[in-house]
């Protein structure tokens, strides 16, 4: 053989010819425009036939063109564990990212299992990684690689530099932000940095902003191919819309309806704005034809906080709603369009998971995966074609048990069929597990646990479970060598708005007593009571203005430390304060704190750590709010035996 310095020409034609055969593949490959809803429930269009209230013209229109999905579920039942999945085609049980904890100051790319939890649970939490990490490749990077164009518009919450959609595949990110939800409110002004509203818009929305960017984007590659990661922030909190469509839906809400919130409709009305404005565009530069569209959500619908003196939605006839593992929480919204393809109109009761649309996609579009990569998702383009398909068993892997309605303890799920089984990490005697099982076909709203009536179908099932957490390497919950028995109550499991008795004795029943009382004595606040000051709450944000020497929040913790309390503010003169802790029955005498000090006039995030191992019964953030007001935009508790965040 010939060195190649010997005659360079017929390599480098061959190099030309190969360059430009992969051109002409990628110029004939579809668009790909993939939207995600956040926190848009499987009853929050009117897909399914389960709102009155709510009104999605334009997801009806994008259905009428495509393939409808009534068993289309998310990898997790809150957001960042899917948007994880979506991006790997991977499990969150394999990536250990399990909580939406994205835009925490702490880096952590490998999970660890939780040493203690409170002494009423029965295992300990999964400590999550807080990153994507950028050996995953991810979908945006396979199709770039293949000759896409791809841009990223809306909420991310995967990571900052250096793991922003910048550095995961994306040529564009807008507004470039890591944060959970729009940053301080969906109607102009926001607190995006380097991303003003335009001053000629009055009242401008999030959406119809980023709408606007996302066709600008696509213009210039209209020409193709281009993958469009279209995440809107809608609709998770903060719960604000446009004031003339909330009181547009003001006027027709039915006080027996359980979705009541004109708030809420509102946004899911400026949502749904956002994907007719994205279909008119492709419309109108006639490349409908050419474009595969997937819309779906992140997790189940909002069920917890409060707007409108009601809750933000209802997910029935399914049970419970983001943040368990319930169908309300995992099953969600699910339409793919491809033209040619896809039978427009059509609809498929095939299971489909949020890790499947990577391999999907890459067999629809005639791209092979990287050497040695590997799905936790399968590819269901023959389910998208209309095709029989008999697919194997998805799993859904929470292992915490956020205190929501409806709450379960750490589990896992298997669906196969119309047979769900959901494995309680030991929750039962001794350490064994626990079990719910489902028939969902007969029993859609999971009130009959068929558990006790059928053991060789739990046991089949939990093989299964046991094999994917061993193929995962997922860190589980673990015994809880703290749990005392005399502080377990099974009987509040699963229960929406869980009583709490007034003679209670446990300092963990007596914090949730309080927090309870203070939640309803001032929802915007969600449990947190103002002390020396005034706190008042617009647009995401609560405004601190001090009455006293010591203004400061406070909120009942109900639970065991260590902790660290993360919180964003801004001060506009600056000065100290502290995060301060009492034990449960604790006075001023005994109480501990940690300083801080704020910065004048910038948005800052703080994160304070609480070393104490014991039972945390108050906390308390004192803020230099007593000549100029202190701004909180929002607040996150996090602990081995509890997390929870205030968003305002």
């Amino acid at each position: 053989m010939k060195p190649l310095s010997a005659n360079p020409l017929p390599v480098f034609c061959c190099l030309a010819l190969l360059v430009a055969n992969w051109s002409a593949a990628a110029e004939t490959r579809p668009n790909v425009l993939f939207i995600l809803a956040d926190d848009l429930g499987w009853a929050d269009t009117t897909l399914y036939g389960h709102t009155r209230f709510y009104r999605t013209p334009n997801i009806e229109r994008l259905a009428a063109r495509g393939m409808t999905f009534t068993r289309a579920y998310s990898a997790s039942p809150l957001c960042s564990p899917t948007r994880s999945a979506i991006m790997t085609g991977l499990s969150p049980a394999r990536t250990g990212i399990t909580v939406p904890n994205g835009h925490v100051p702490e880096v952590v790319l490998e999970a660890s299992p939780g040493q203690r939890a409170a002494p009423n649970k029965k295992a300990t939490l999964p400590n999550p990684v807080t990153r994507l990490k950028p050996e995953y490749t991810t979908l945006a990077e396979a199709l770039h690689g293949a000759g896409y164009a791809t841009g990223h518009f809306g909420k991310w919450h995967l990571g900052s530099e250096p793991y922003s959609p910048l550095q995961q595949g994306f040529d564009v990110d807008l507004p470039h932000w890591p944060g959970p939800g729009p940053a301080g409110s969906y109607v102009a002004p926001w607190k995006f940095k380097d991303f003003d509203a335009d001053p000629n818009v009055p009242d401008q929305h999030i959406e119809d902003r980023m709408a606007k960017e996302a066709v600008a984007w696509m213009e210039k590659h209209k020409d193709g191919p281009f993958f469009l990661n279209y995440w809107m922030f809608s609709v998770h909190a903060p719960f604000d819309a446009k004031k003339a469509l909330i009181e547009k839906h003001r006027a027709r809400v039915n006080p027996d309806d359980a979705q009541r919130s004109p708030t809420y409709a509102a946004m899911v009305e400026s949502m749904d704005d956002a994907v007719g404005t994205l279909l008119d565009a492709l419309d109108r530069m006639q490349i409908s034809d050419r474009t595969i569209i997937v819309f779906t959500a992140d997790n189940g619908g909002n069920m917890y906080n409060s707007i409108d003196d009601t809750t933000p939605t209802s997910n029935a006839p399914l049970r419970g709603g983001k943040a368990t593992v319930f169908e309300g929480g995992v099953r969600v919204p699910g339409v793919v369009v491809w033209p040619g393809a896809v039978p427009a109109g059509s609809r498929s009761d095939v299971i489909v998971q949020s890790e499947d649309y990577y391999p999907t996609l890459l067999e629809a579009l005639g791209l092979q995966p990287q050497p040695g990569q590997r799905f936790d998702g399968t590819s269901v383009l023959r389910a998208w074609k209309g095709e029989a398909l008999e697919r194997g068993p998805t799993f859904t892997f929470f292992p915490h048990d956020p205190n929501v309605p409806d709450w379960l303890p750490p589990a896992v799920a298997v669906h196969r069929g119309d047979w769900k089984l959901i494995r309680l990490f030991h929750q039962g005697e001794q350490g064994a597990h626990r079990y719910l099982l489902f028939n969902l076909r007969q029993d859609l709203g999971e009130q009959h646990n068929l558990a006790a009536e059928k053991p060789d179908l739990v046991a089949e099932l939990d093989e299964l479970i046991t094999r994917f957490l061993t193929d995962t390497r997922a860190v589980v919950p673990l015994p809880n060598p703290a749990f005392d028995p005399a502080q377990y109550h099974p009987e509040l499991e699963g229960k929406p708005n869980p009583p709490t008795k007034p003679g209670a004795k446990t300092p963990a029943k007596k914090a949730a007593a309080k927090s309870a009382a203070k939640d309803e004595a001032d929802p915007k606040l969600q449990g947190w009571k103002a002390r020396n000051c005034e706190a008042s709450v617009s647009g995401g944000i609560v405004t601190v203005k001090g009455l006293g020497k010591t203004p400061f929040l406070g909120v009942g913790a109900g639970t065991k430390g260590p902790a660290a309390l993360t919180f964003r503010t801004r001060s506009t003169a600056g000065g100290d304060g502290k995060v301060e802790w009492l034990q449960p029955g604790g006075n001023q005498s005994t109480a501990k704190s940690v300083p801080f000090t704020l910065k004048s006039g910038e948005w800052e995030n703080l994160t304070l750590r609480i070393p104490d191992s014991e039972q945390l019964g108050i906390l308390r953030i004192y803020l230099p709010a007593q000549n100029q007001p202190v701004e909180l935009d929002w607040v996150e508790f996090r602990s081995d035996a509890a997390n929870r965040r205030w968003d305002f």
